[in-house]
């Protein structure tokens, strides 16, 4: 608790909309960090090229790994959203205007990175006419020409439903088309800003019908108060739009801000996760505690991309 001050005296708040007691976070959530030469030369890469990665705005616990390995999620679009969803780390507010030769400098990057596979993300930029589309296909263009080897995976926003600007993502050809619906059906509209449950779906599955031979993928996160039948129906709904990948995470609360966790899920549920996923039908089912949408997303997409050649 703190003591904020008002204009007719003094009163005690809570320092945040929930003031119970956070849960302690378990063993097996424990990362250790990587923080090497080739750590320190993605760092480089990133502030020399001015790009931003959703591994540092999101506080991702992968960060360290990932670096380590040489690989990143891109952030295209600028680092403020223009959502303000309660499990994300990310800024929100007025972005500034895009910057036009941003995706030549990703393409830069993704060569001296040595990539193989590339994720490109970017905040949601709900004051652009097209939500950033054509941002996201002038990126994709320009790593094929810089790197025809390196595999394009674009985990992408809603753009509010505008199918038109979905379509030229598609156009585009990404080699995989993500786009998260993040929680189950009864709590997306408290956890996400703007986004539908159902307008999630509908963007999935319009993007397979578009391009039916390029993979769609999709991310749950766990702990913000669903339980495991709204998970595996989740899973079903998912399975219904035709996605091929899916990813199962803990959900970590960024700030005292944020939602808290309500529950931590052991590696074994995570495997019965999985387990399920399969089941049901999916290429791919990456789940585990530190599990987030672009974890191992080389491996995943190999995978799939193979079995549907």
């Amino acid at each position: 608790m703190r003591l904020r001050h008002k204009s007719k005296g003094a009163m005690w708040l809570p320092e945040s909309t929930d003031d119970r007691r956070p849960l302690r976070r378990p063993e097996w959530l424990k990362i250790r960090l990587q923080t090497g030469g080739d750590f320190q030369a993605v760092r480089q890469i990133m502030r020399g090229a001015k790009l931003h990665t959703v591994c540092e705005e999101a506080h991702c616990p992968n960060l360290h790994e990932c670096w380590f390995h040489k690989t990143a999620t891109l952030m295209i679009l600028g680092d403020t959203c223009t959502r303000a969803c309660r499990f994300c780390a990310v800024n929100s507010g007025r972005p500034t205007l895009h910057d036009r030769e941003e995706p030549v400098r990703v393409a830069e990057a993704v060569v001296q990175m040595g990539l193989r596979h590339v994720v490109v993300t970017s905040v949601a930029r709900d004051d652009l006419e097209d939500g950033g589309s054509a941002v996201f296909a002038a990126t994709i263009a320009a790593v094929r020409k810089a790197n025809a080897a390196c595999t394009v995976e674009v985990l992408i926003p809603d753009f509010l439903g505008d199918w038109n600007a979905l379509q030229v993502v598609m156009d585009a050809h990404p080699h995989v088309l993500n786009h998260n619906v993040e929680t189950v059906r009864r709590l997306s509209d408290r956890i996400r800003s703007k986004a539908k449950y159902e307008r999630s779906l509908e963007l999935l599955q319009r993007a397979r019908e578009m391009q039916p031979q390029i993979p769609t993928k999709s991310s749950i996160m766990v702990g913000v108060g669903e339980d495991v039948n709204e998970v595996l129906a989740t899973m079903d709904d998912l399975r219904g739009v035709g996605v091929s990948i899916v990813t199962i995470g803990q959900y970590l609360q960024p700030t005292r801000k944020h939602v808290p966790v309500e529950k931590y899920y052991t590696p074994e549920e995570f495997a019965f996760f999985k387990e399920e996923g399969l089941k049901r039908g999916f290429a791919h089912v990456e789940s585990g505690p530190l599990v987030r949408s672009s974890y191992h997303a080389h491996e995943q997409a190999s995978g799939v991309m193979t079995a549907t050649d």
